[in-house]
């Protein structure tokens, strides 16, 4: 992938927490690096892709969209966390999960599609 057309992210942003193994969407990260020039504010990446042996991955008992490289997870609250909800459908993405409670504040964003086994579009809260 050619991070230099990703002018506001980094490889390691995305890159599995527990083993440091890259392997997010280009998709994702185009669609996110758009969402993030329309809305004009910094994106906190909190999770992007997460290996099989990554331990929410590994409680699982089939692998998610981190899994994958289809979603990402960013550390929001307020008014950015409504601004991404509310246009993320308009930057191609499909599934939005959102946590907005106590300190753990993020909304989760995929890519995936009902070819990936998922019903989508959808919206989701933790």
């Amino acid at each position: 992938m050619n991070w230099e057309l990703y002018k506001n992210f980094k490889a390691e942003e995305f890159a599995c927490q527990h083993c440091g193994k890259e392997g997010i969407s280009e998709n994702l990260v185009s669609n996110l690096q758009n969402l993030r020039t329309y809305l004009d504010f910094s994106f906190v990446v909190s999770s992007g892709y997460r290996c099989p042996d990554h331990p929410i991955e590994a409680a699982k008992t089939e692998p998610g969209m981190h899994a994958t490289g289809l979603a990402v997870d960013i550390l929001c609250r307020g008014t950015e966390a409504y601004k991404i909800v509310t246009n993320a459908c308009d930057y191609g993405f499909t599934g939005i999960g959102v946590s907005q409670n106590g300190n753990n504040r993020f909304i989760h964003l995929d890519i995936a599609t009902q070819a990936d086994g998922k019903f989508r579009p959808t919206v989701w809260s933790y």
